[in-house]
């Protein structure tokens, strides 16, 4: 019996979930589409997030046979059969499932018939193929990332289907909280909500309502009782970034545990994120690469083990020194911007690399840094009417922002002429 998640699979990119920087009108995988000009790459991202339904959609709408084969136990004739349909009919797309996997011996089948189009592959990876694929066949196979899907984009994908009569014809009401409690703990695995959806509504009687508590008292994935109300997830996410703004490192380790608990580790990564820059920011300017090695580490472990590098991270955030200087910097210039974004650029800093740039002015009378001592020259860089705005303010309570300021105070001294 085919699953709901195969039933439901896409036959148009039109109607994949997500991957907007992808799919849409001028994207990249629609202008294949509409140019017939297919060319092999990986599709590189989390799983249940669209690789296969990709490659299917396009198979489909190029009207080109579709193989899949997984790199981990195909094997050699597996291959070589699948590459001579394709200079037969010169019409096959292969699907190289874990293609980061691939064995030497099948790259060097492979290789060549990329390189002349005897055959068009896409590897589908969860492993960053910048690191796990082999240079030779990656320099040959672009390389675009997907992104995991938004809990909204979940949440309404569910509802959608649910309220198709001709897969789900019991008489069974299923509460629109669930589609939201069911997405959030999906990690934008879309593949994980559609099975869950599908156990719920095959294990309901005719007539049954699917609510919260159904799905608790079930107990088929990682649903805790705080999803209940939406709102107490968020505000444990909002707990722990102020507990970690005001430096209270085990208020923050507690909050940290509870949304471990959750199981999503999507979010808790990318709210930290956000707190590096935002509340830590240029008091200490290693923290968003120390950041982002523990969260590339916490991904690729998986929970339990991702509980250790969130671990480490959250001290770190929490006993940093802190700074928002940067954050209400950015802010202060977007409000001005919103107010009037048509401030004239001076004529000196506009582009001058093309043919009668000098005749309208552009780059003319522009002072290059770098031909002056120690790289620098008073010059006006802000439109006229912003010339004096003052947008970030040092704080000088830290030692790299002190640096900062010092700086700044040493480079009025070095050209007291008036522009």
């Amino acid at each position: 019996m085919q699953s709901l998640n195969n039933k439901l699979r896409p036959k148009f990119l039109k109607d994949v979930v997500g991957q907007n920087h992808l799919i849409g009108e001028g994207r990249v995988l629609n202008k294949i589409v509409e140019t017939n000009s297919m060319f092999s790459f990986i599709l590189y991202g989390l799983p249940g997030i669209g690789k296969t339904t990709i490659a299917s959609a396009l198979a489909n709408e190029l009207d080109y046979k579709f193989k899949i084969l997984n790199a981990v136990n195909c094997s050699k004739k597996d291959l070589t059969d699948i590459i001579l349909e394709s200079k037969r009919f010169k019409k096959v797309l292969l699907l190289l499932d874990e293609f980061h996997r691939l064995t030497k011996p099948m790259q060097d089948i492979l290789l060549p018939e990329i390189e002349y189009e005897n055959i068009f592959v896409i590897g589908c990876t969860t492993q960053n193929p910048y690191h796990s694929v082999a240079p030779a066949i990656r320099s040959r196979l672009k390389i675009f990332e997907l992104k995991p899907l938004e809990e909204q984009e979940i949440s309404d994908y569910l509802k959608k289907i649910s309220s198709n009569k001709e897969i789900f014809i019991k008489n069974t009401k299923i509460e629109e909280n669930v589609f939201k409690i069911i997405s959030k703990s999906s990690s934008g695995d879309l593949r994980f909500a559609i099975n869950t959806l599908e156990i719920l509504y095959n294990l309901s009687n005719e007539g049954e309502i699917i609510d919260n508590d159904y799905l608790f008292k079930l107990n088929i994935g990682n649903f805790r009782s705080y999803d209940k109300d939406g709102d107490y997830f968020y505000n444990t996410i909002s707990a722990l970034q102020k507990s970690i703004r005001g430096s209270d490192v085990d208020a923050s380790l507690y909050y940290l545990a509870l949304l471990i608990d959750s199981g999503d580790l999507e979010t808790i990564c990318r709210r930290l994120s956000v707190i590096a820059y935002e509340d830590i920011g240029l008091a200490n300017p290693s923290i968003g690469s120390f950041v982002h090695a523990a969260i590339t580490s916490a991904k690729s472990l998986g929970f339990p083990e991702a509980r250790i590098p969130l671990a480490n991270i959250v001290i770190q955030l929490a006993l940093s020194p802190k700074s928002n200087s940067a954050y209400v910097a950015i802010d202060a210039a977007l409000k001005v911007l919103n107010k009037n974004p048509n401030f004239e650029i001076p004529n000196h800093l506009k582009d001058s690399h093309y043919q009668g740039a000098s005749e309208l002015g552009a780059g003319v009378e522009y002072k290059y840094p770098h031909s002056y001592p120690n790289n620098y020259v008073k010059q006006n860089y802000l439109p006229k009417k912003l010339q004096g705005s003052k947008f970030y303010i040092p704080n000088i309570n830290n030692k790299n922002e002190k640096n900062l300021a010092l700086y700044q105070e040493f480079l009025k001294t070095l050209n007291k002429k008036k522009i």
